[in-house]
């Protein structure tokens, strides 16, 4: 087994990607092998350990490989060693996940298990923020905040020392840079799956944007047409989507005001809205604790896949 190869899970709301990676410091990573699944979560924990496992040895067969290198999977959520009825638990158990499915339960064991060997786990954001820190659009950044605008909305920061080694940040709790559980409107906003109400998840998640036009307007569309229906003039539309930008500037500044990073990297899919970089960084500006935004606001770098790169650093 060559030492440089590694296999990276993204395990994300909507689709499920592994990739066989072969890392090689001079020239950065080399994809030999890449899959892409619906994740399926009705299906319930069974059928996402059973296929996520399915997917680790598949990728591993295309790319030739008769025994699996090093695991790293990004997935939403983090760890916590309380029951959801506060008793201790003797195996890590997953919380804050937006496949709630997976709340409470011993994933990471479960799934290791299955594989048959040890797996690191990561929160998503996380390791897509080192990856566009390490390979990407914050590689020059001393401070990075990796904004995730998909099925859910998070975030993860890098700090990059003077000798260039990077760093993800995860804080006392585990919870650092989750920006999308920063409480909005308490008693008006949507119900958010963690319990709250009027969480920046809930106005700026893909879903919650097509869940909104849908009540406003009557119609069912997908994220991309709503967006050109905005910028085609069509009422609903570009009202919504005002709406929305606004929203990103007053919860994003408040994320620069705490953390002042030099670079915030967009990715998932609402991150292909081209109006975040400039309307919506106008936005961040009127609400920044400063004269002008020096922060830089920029796309991703690497694709959707990022994440899958960034569990491959694990």
């Amino acid at each position: 087994m060559t030492r440089d190869l590694r296999i990276g899970v993204d395990l994300g709301g909507t689709k499920t990607e592994a990739a066989v990676v072969r890392i090689a410091a001079a020239t950065g990573p080399s994809v030999l092998s890449r899959t892409r699944i619906p994740t399926l979560r009705e299906l319930g924990y069974a059928s996402i350990i059973e296929r996520t496992r399915d997917l680790i040895r598949s990728v591993a067969h295309d790319a030739g490989l008769s025994e699996l290198p090093p695991i790293g999977i990004s997935m939403p959520g983090g760890t916590t060693m309380l029951r959801p009825d506060g008793s201790p638990s003797d195996a890590p158990l997953v919380k804050n996940s937006n496949t709630t499915c997976l709340n409470g339960m011993p994933f990471f064991a479960d799934l290791e298990r299955a594989v048959g060997q040890s797996i690191v786990f990561a929160n998503d954001a996380n390791c897509f923020a080192l990856a566009e820190a390490t390979w990407g659009a914050a590689r020059d950044a001393r401070v990075a905040f990796g904004v995730i605008l998909g099925t859910g909305v998070g975030g993860g920061i890098v700090l990059t020392d003077r000798d260039g080694v990077r760093r993800t940040w995860t804080g006392a709790q585990g919870i650092a840079g989750e920006w999308g559980h920063t409480v909005l409107d308490p008693d008006r906003g949507p119900p958010c799956y963690c319990g709250q109400r009027g969480c920046v998840e809930t106005y700026l998640s893909g879903p919650a944007i097509e869940r909104a036009y849908a009540s406003r307007s009557g119609q069912t569309k997908n994220l991309a047409a709503i967006v050109a229906d905005a910028h085609r003039g069509d009422h609903t539309s570009a009202a919504l989507l005002e709406e929305r930008l606004e929203i990103f500037g007053r919860a994003l500044a408040t994320v620069i005001n705490v953390l002042d990073p030099d670079v915030v990297v967009l990715g998932g899919g609402a991150s292909n809205i081209s109006d975040f970089y400039d309307r919506g960084a106008s936005a961040v500006a009127r609400w920044v604790f400063n004269d002008t935004l020096r922060t830089r606001i920029v796309k991703h770098e690497l694709g959707d896949s990022a994440g899958v790169l960034g569990a491959t650093l694990l």
